[in-house]
């Protein structure tokens, strides 16, 4: 577990333990209850309703974990939590960001959440179990990350690259006439940049971002549960996001 005895506050030290231990007991569960034999063609419904199933336990297990502890909270969560609270802090939970990765077996999949704090996204934390890595950031306190290396990392976006030299991401809605818009887009911008890439998570994108290992990453179409806890860690890791 992160050592927090530097955040800048109890409060905040408390929410981002918090959150770190519920993202990687979810991250535990995700990764060592997926069924081995999870296979896309096995039938037309059955994959999609564990993945499912293990979206909701995902989520029911982190909104438990943290109600015990702050009972007072709020919660806005993919898969249906949504309660105001009392104590001006609220949670923005995606259990499992890059749920078609996860249906087929590749690692590029998360467990995002974050906390508010009177609207003000102050903690945020991506764990990512089958990269081996886990990213946090508190308000105005950096971006840090722990994965194979030793201890922590800070993590720094790279300078600003000229377009042509530019490795970007994005991603792409489910809607066909978004998706046909969105590969227009991509269509135009391909022969200005040095590539483009399509992780298939919102959240691991942002910490790849804060991570260096991006220049840039757009996408529209997403909710705040995709994107509130890596928002945080790649913008204390100097991304501009607007």
């Amino acid at each position: 577990m992160t050592d927090v005895t530097d955040a800048p506050d109890p409060l905040l030290s408390d929410l981002l333990e918090l959150a770190q231990k519920a993202a990687l007991r979810a991250g535990e569960l995700l990764r060592d209850g997926r069924p081995a034999d999870l296979a896309v063609a096995a039938t037309k419904s059955s994959p999609i309703d564990v993945v499912t199933e293990m979206d909701i336990a995902a989520e029911k297990l982190i909104t438990t974990l943290i109600s015990e502890r702050r009972p007072d909270d709020g919660f806005l969560g993919e898969e249906g939590a949504a309660t105001e609270g009392t104590s001006g802090v609220r949670w923005v939970i995606d259990p499992l960001d890059g749920t078609v990765n996860y249906l087929y077996g590749l690692p590029t999949w998360s467990v995002s959440i974050a906390a508010e704090q009177d609207g003000e996204t102050v903690v945020g934390v991506v764990a990512a179990p089958m990269r081996g890595e886990t990213y946090h950031a508190v308000r105005g306190g950096g971006a840090w990350a722990r994965g194979a290396w030793e201890g922590e990392r800070r993590l720094s976006c790279r300078p600003t690259a000229p377009l042509e030299q530019a490795l970007v991401s994005t991603g792409f809605n489910y809607v066909t006439e978004v998706r046909t818009h969105q590969a227009d887009v991509a269509q135009r911008l391909i022969p200005l940049l040095r590539d483009i890439r399509r992780g298939g998570s919102a959240a691991i994108d942002l910490c790849d971002l804060a991570a260096g290992r991006l220049d840039g990453y757009y996408e529209r179409g997403l909710n705040a549960w995709d994107v509130a806890a890596g928002d945080l860690i790649a913008r204390e890791a100097g991304a501009d996001l607007g």
